[in-house]
C-alpha cells in the first residue's frame, strides 16, 4: 500500500486524482478569473464612454485589431497547452519542456509582428474608416499604444497556458487577476487624471491596459523561473524546431482563426442590424457584454478541463478521458441553464443596467429571451470543441466555429431580416443547434478512429 501511495504521488494528478474534484480544483480558478475579465470589459467601456462619444467610437474602430491580437496570443497559448499536456501524458518530458520553451519565443515573435502593425499600420487602418482629424488621432493613439506595447499579453498568455497544461490553475488565475484589477484601478486615473496624473482620455485607457498586461507578465515570469513546475523552460542553448512549431499551430492556428471569426460575425450582424436602426446595433453590443457573464465561466471550465483531456489522451486512458468530457458537459449545461433562466425571466432588469431607453427595452427584451435559447446547445458544442483541441484536432473546432458563426448564422440572420427584427434573433438558436449536431458527428468520428480502441484500465486507488 505504501508503494502504491508513493507511485501515485509521483504521478501527475491529471492521471490519478478522482475526476470531479480534479475538474473543480482546476476549473474554479479559471472560471473566477474569466468572470473578472467579463467585469473588466463592462467597466472599461463604461469609463471610456464617459469621456465622449468619439472616444468610444475610436476604441470601437480599434476593436477588430485588438480581437486579432488576442486571437494570436490565446490561440498560440491553446496550441502550447494542448501539446505540453499530451507530451506529459505520453511521458515525453523533454518534448514537453521544449514546447514550453518555444512558447516564450513564439510570444516574442508575435509581439514583434503586432508592434510593426501598430507603428506602421495605425494611421492607414483608422484612416480607412474616418477622415475626421479628432477621431483619427484618438484611434491612432489607442491602436499604436496597445499594439507596440503588446509584449506583456503575448508572453503572459503563453506562460499561463503552459502552467495550465501541467494542472496548475492557481498561478494562471493570479496572473489574469493582476492584469485585470490593475487595469480597472488605473483606467479612471489615466483617463480622467487623478493623483497628479494628467487626464489622457483614450490614450490613458490604452496605457492602463498595457501596464496591466506588463505587470501580469512580470508576475508570470517570476513564478515560471522562480518555482518548480512539471515543465522546465530553458532558454540557454535554445534551438528552434519547426516540427514543434508545427505541432503547436496544428491546434493553435484553428484556434486563432476561430477567435478572429467572432469579429467578422459581429461586423456582419451589425451590417444586418443597422437597417433596423442604431438602437438594434447598440442592443447587440449590450447583449455581448451580458452574455459574457454566462459564457465566460463555461470558457473557464473548458480551460480547466482541456489539459485533463489532453493528458489522458496522451496517456491512452479512455476511462478518464470520457469521464472528464462527461462531467464537463454536465457542468457547462448547468451554468448555461442558470443563464437561460435569468435571461428568460429578467431581460428588462438586465438591460436597465445600461440605462436602456424605452425603444431599447422594446427591442431587447424579446431578443434576450430568443437568443438565450441557444445557451444549452452552446454549452455542449463548446465542450466538444474542447475535446477536439485537446486531442490535437484543432481543424475540427475550426469547422464547428465556422458553421456556428459564419456559414449558418449570418445567412440565416440575413434571410430572417426580410421578415422582421424579432425574427433575426432566431438565427442564433438555429445556428447553435445545427453546429452542435455537426460536433456530435465529428466527435463520433474521432472516437471511432482515436479513442475506441484505447486501453480501458480498471479504476485504481485514486482513478475515477
Amino acid at each position: 500500500m505504501e508503494d502504491t501511495k508513493q507511485t501515485l504521488a509521483k504521478e501527475n494528478k491529471m492521471g490519478t486524482r478522482p475526476m470531479l474534484p480534479l475538474i473543480i480544483s482546476m476549473a474554479l480558478p479559471t472560471m473566477f478569473s474569466m468572470l473578472v475579465q467579463a467585469l473588466y470589459n463592462v467597466v472599461d467601456s463604461y469609463f471610456v464612454a464617459q469621456v465622449s462619444e468619439d472616444s468610444l467610437t475610436a476604441v470601437s474602430l480599434v476593436f477588430p485589431i485588438q480581437t486579432l491580437l488576442i486571437a494570436f496570443a490565446v490561440g498560440t497559448g491553446v496550441g502550447i497547452n494542448s501539446l505540453v499536456a499530451r507530451r506529459l501524458g505520453e511521458k515525453r518530458q523533454e518534448e514537453a519542456d521544449n514546447a514550453a520553451t518555444h512558447g516564450l519565443v513564439l510570444g516574442a515573435i508575435n509581439w514583434v509582428i503586432f508592434a510593426l502593425v501598430g507603428f506602421f499600420g495605425s494611421q492607414p487602418f483608422i484612416g480607412a474608416f474616418t477622415s475626421e482629424p479628432g477621431l483619427l488621432k484618438l484611434g491612432v493613439d489607442y491602436m499604436s499604444i496597445v499594439c507596440i506595447f503588446s509584449f506583456g499579453v503575448f508572453i503572459e498568455v503563453n506562460i499561463e497556458k503552459t502552467l495550465q497544461a501541467t494542472g496548475n490553475m492557481i498561478f494562471p488565475m493570479v496572473f489574469q487577476l493582476v492584469g485585470a484589477v490593475t487595469n480597472i484601478i488605473l483606467d479612471p486615473i489615466f483617463i480622467f487624471g487623478y493623483f497628479g496624473v494628467p487626464a489622457m482620455g483614450v490614450a490613458g485607457a490604452a496605457i492602463a491596459t498595457v501596464i496591466g498586461q506588463i505587470l501580469s507578465m512580470v508576475v508570470a515570469i517570476v513564478v515560471l523561473f522562480g518555482r518548480e513546475h512539471e515543465v522546465k523552460v530553458q532558454l540557454r542553448g535554445f534551438r528552434f524546431h519547426w516540427q514543434t512549431v508545427k505541432n503547436i499551430y496544428v491546434v493553435g492556428a484553428p484556434s486563432i482563426v476561430m477567435q478572429a471569426i467572432g469579429s467578422v460575425m459581429t461586423m456582419g450582424m451589425n451590417a444586418i442590424l443597422i437597417t433596423f436602426g442604431n438602437t438594434a446595433v447598440a442592443f447587440f453590443g449590450i447583449y455581448f457584454k451580458l452574455q459574457s457573464f454566462v459564457f465566460m465561466p463555461v470558457f473557464g471550465l473548458t480551460q480547466g478541463v482541456m489539459p485533463i483531456l489532453g493528458y489522458n489522451y496522451g496517456a491512452q486512458n479512455k476511462r478518464r478521458l470520457l469521464s472528464a468530457l462527461r462531467i464537463c458537459c454536465i457542468i457547462a449545461v448547468c451554468i448555461m441553464a442558470v443563464g437561460l433562466v435569468i435571461f428568460q425571466l429578467m431581460p428588462g432588469q438586465l438591460l436597465s443596467i445600461f440605462s436602456a431607453s424605452d425603444n431599447m427595452l422594446a427591442i431587447g427584451m424579446p431578443a434576450l429571451a430568443t437568443i438565450s435559447l441557444c445557451f444549452i446547445p452552446a454549452a455542449l458544442g463548446i465542450s466538444f470543441s474542447t475535446l477536439f483541441q485537446a486531442v490535437g484536432s484543432g481543424v475540427s473546432s475550426l469547422l464547428v466555429s465556422l458553421l456556428r458563426q459564419l456559414i449558418l448564422l449570418l445567412p440565416c440572420a440575413f434571410i430572417l431580416s426580410r421578415i422582421s427584427l424579432d425574427a433575426v434573433w432566431y438565427s442564433f438558436p438555429f445556428a447553435e443547434v445545427f453546429s452542435f449536431a455537426a460536433s456530435l458527428l465529428i466527435a463520433w468520428r474521432i472516437y471511432r478512429r482515436h479513442i475506441k480502441d484505447m486501453p480501458d484500465p480498471k479504476p485504481a486507488v485514486q482513478n475515477a
